[in-house]
């Protein structure tokens, strides 16, 4: 068998601007895939992710904690003397109709209508108020009938990952507020809608952790 020597100067059909059907340097390398970073939303929302990834750990040991702890009542009320599922149950219909208005906000950021964008940012605002005004009563109603957080490790637990959830709506609905400034300020700018893809990937994530949180500490607390 005859070798065959290896020329640095021989073609290489998957030399990149060489490969099949390209003509010399095209900025393609064949059979490799399309070269070239991502587009940066895509890298900005890649990045996004990993922050919510991180807050849903934080959330995971929130709840593992209750989980651990809503038995221990010290001889106080618990979830199922305490519990409103029918407040419960507005709070959770607030939140979800807002995580829908927070999608109707994005499409009208896609085609740039400022009256939609306008009108959907301010339907989840006030969705998102009414939702901490019920929290924010149930809290007080708690601690006036005396449970509040001291009470007992169970309403130490409850306070804490239901109390966390609800400054994670606080910074939201802050956060919203400042989109809906700098889009009157300067339009639909490329970084102003990435922050607003960013905005709408943490709302919703809010939306599926309450979703957890109701299941397992109103529904599941109060049958209990």
């Amino acid at each position: 068998m005859t070798a065959v020597p290896f020329s640095t100067g021989e073609a290489d059909p998957y030399r990149r601007g060489q490969g099949p059907g390209h003509g010399q340097g095209h900025g393609h390398a064949v059979g490799r895939g399309d070269g070239g970073p991502a587009p940066k939303r895509v890298v900005v929302g890649y990045g996004f992710w990993i922050f919510l990834l991180s807050d849903i750990v934080m959330f995971s040991a929130f709840f593992a904690s209750y989980a651990v702890l809503a038995g221990q009542t010290a001889g106080g009320p618990s979830g199922h003397d305490l519990f409103d599922q029918r407040n419960a149950a507005v709070e959770t219909a607030c939140l979800l109709a807002s995580s829908f208005t927070c999608g109707m906000a994005s499409l009208a950021c896609e085609v740039k209508n400022r009256l939609w964008f306008y009108a959907a940012m301010a339907v989840t605002c006030g969705l998102g108020l009414a939702f901490l005004g019920l929290e924010a009563n149930e809290f007080v109603s708690f601690i006036v009938r005396g449970a509040g957080p001291t009470r007992s490790a169970f309403l130490s637990a409850f306070f804490t990952l239901v109390g966390c959830h609800g400054l994670h709506v606080s910074a939201g609905i802050l956060w919203l507020l400042t989109m809906m400034a700098q889009v009157f300020a300067k339009g639909f700018r490329a970084d102003i809608e990435r922050r607003i893809l960013c905005f709408a990937l943490f709302w919703h994530a809010l939306d599926i952790i309450w979703v957890a949180l109701f299941t397992v500490v109103y529904l599941l607390g109060a049958a209990a």
